[in-house]
């Protein structure tokens, strides 16, 4: 495997680390780790301390940027081909790529996307899939909630996946439900 090369990005919410490996073609997004309630994470020390070198790359940094703004609450969507979703199972691809298609303002459950990709009943496999999404905020998992609205969990912690509802014009309760007619995929059966 090669290995990777990473950056730190500031946002609101703390620092991001994005790592990516570089191609023949064009540097691909490996991963995307995410502050836990605005500290580091075990991951992201393990990273820091035993991965790849700290690196400024053109094409990152403007990818860097555009995470940025998207956690500023800019409409940017990302482009799955900048992603390595071959390091991913392909049922995860594929819950990726379904939950990527979720448009900006709306949310899904875990039994809807299941029920979308011919898989009724699996909505835990698609909770676990997103629980492990390398990507987060380029496939905004967000944007998946449990079935009676509430919000599940989120790699950030429930306040970021709060905060990031919100930004895109989603009401929450305080209780943590989401409040939208905007659910996205048709009925989980």
């Amino acid at each position: 495997m090669k290995p990777f090369s990473h950056m730190l990005v500031p946002s609101a919410f703390g620092t991001l680390l994005l790592l990516w490996r570089d191609t023949p073609e064009d540097p691909k997004i490996a991963r995307v780790l995410l502050p836990r309630d605005g500290n580091a994470t075990e991951e992201m020390l393990r990273v820091l301390r035993e991965g790849g070198p700290a690196r400024s790359r053109p094409e990152m940094r403007a990818w860097a940027g555009r995470i940025t703004s998207s956690l500023e609450g800019e409409d940017i969507s990302f482009p799955l081909d900048v992603l390595a979703l071959e390091t991913c199972s392909e049922f995860q691809q594929r819950v990726l790529r379904a939950e990527h298609a979720i448009p900006r303002g709306c949310v899904s459950t875990y039994g809807r996307i299941a029920a979308h990709l011919g898989v009724p009943g699996a909505a835990r496999a698609v909770g676990s899939a997103l629980a492990g999404n390398p990507f987060p905020i380029l496939v905004p998992c967000h944007r998946a909630i449990r079935a009676n609205m509430e919000l599940g969990g989120y790699q950030g912690g429930i306040t970021m996946k709060r905060a990031l509802l919100e930004l895109e014009g989603l009401a929450v309760s305080p209780e943590g439900k989401v409040s939208t007619d905007s659910v996205y995929y048709s009925r989980a059966e």
